[in-house]
């Protein structure tokens, strides 16, 4: 007789590879046990970090911008271009960010003298007060979320996943990934 429960779902990366080793004998499952887990850290840290945003009221796209703007230094200004480059997405994308954040009172945007189409814009001190007190939340919570890790696990894991990275990035010659699920890149 059939159990009346859904089975039970695989929890750990290596059972999900073995059961595929036992299933598809042959096949390689080596990346089993490094990408799994980062697919369900990359949902967890994604799902934690948007009820931090809308605890303090600000979306993913919106903190990006500011983001760029303030950590580009004094006077907090960058061309529509630089932001697009900075953000890695697209001047569309760009544009319409800048449009919302303008209409909140976040930036100013202001035309180049002499140069078509080219605009700057400016983190104004309600946008500066915004992305720091929303990056000090953000990155806040995202430290508690480390604490399984020593410092030097941490490093460790740091190094790594950056090399990782540079070498998927490579792989797929494609460098413009900015968050998860994010679809305005």
């Amino acid at each position: 007789m059939a159990s009346q429960h859904p089975p039970v779902p695989e929890k750990s990366a290596r059972a999900i590879a073995d059961a595929w080793s036992r299933e598809l004998p042959g096949v390689p499952v080596s990346s089993i046990g490094v990408v799994t887990p980062l697919w369900r850290l990359a949902k967890l840290f994604g799902d934690d970090r948007r009820r931090v945003l809308a605890r303090v009221g600000v979306d993913a796209a919106t903190l990006d911008l500011l983001s760029v703007l303030r950590r580009s230094g004094p006077p907090y200004t960058l061309t529509t271009r630089e932001l697009g480059h900075r953000s890695l997405v697209t001047a569309g994308a760009v544009s319409q960010r800048v449009a919302r954040a303008e209409t909140e009172g976040l930036v100013t945007r202001t035309p180049l003298g002499g140069r078509p189409r080219t605009v700057e814009v400016t983190l104004t001190p309600t946008g500066h007060a915004l992305v720091e007190s929303t990056v000090e939340s953000v990155l806040g919570r995202e430290s508690e979320l480390l604490t399984g890790l020593t410092p030097e696990e941490r490093g460790q894991l740091a190094t790594l996943l950056e090399k990782l990275f540079g070498t998927v990035a490579e792989a797929l010659d494609d460098h413009r990934v900015t968050h998860v699920g994010d679809d305005d890149a």
